[in-house]
């Protein structure tokens, strides 16, 4: 069982998603991660988040950052947003993440703040004890 999921939409976020890793590390939780876009590999996103036991998701995603929305409307889990500085210096990552339709939460850190995702989703866990 693991208590995270991390998901990137592409390999460019690896750098994000370091920063996350090295947090959780820190912290010795228990973490996977996978790289699906939700535009390239929505079949395969899909049965990753309908699989993994995992407790809380962070998804990392820049441009339009379907990625944490899409996660969210396949579980009822909690999800993170990680917005990517991809261009527009990440201001169109963020508004994407943040303006979800009603039903369908995200939660959202700072742009390219892979650390506040791992500390936010060891906050969730913490408070489910």
């Amino acid at each position: 069982m693991v208590d995270i999921a991390i998901i990137s939409g592409s390999k460019s976020d690896q750098g994000i998603v370091d920063r996350i890793l090295r947090k959780l590390d820190e912290r010795a939780a228990s973490f996977e991660h996978r790289i699906l876009s939700a535009h390239r590999n929505p079949k395969e996103l899909e049965e990753f988040v309908s699989a993994t036991d995992a407790r809380v998701f962070i998804a990392v995603a820049g441009l339009s950052a379907a990625l944490p929305g899409v996660v969210a409307s396949k579980t009822s889990r909690p999800v993170i947003g990680v917005p990517v500085s991809a261009k527009l210096g990440g201001l169109d990552a963020l508004l994407s993440i943040v303006q979800m339709p009603p039903g369908v939460p995200v939660a959202c850190v700072g742009i390219d703040n892979g650390e506040n995702a791992a500390l936010l989703a060891l906050r969730i866990l913490e408070s489910g004890r």
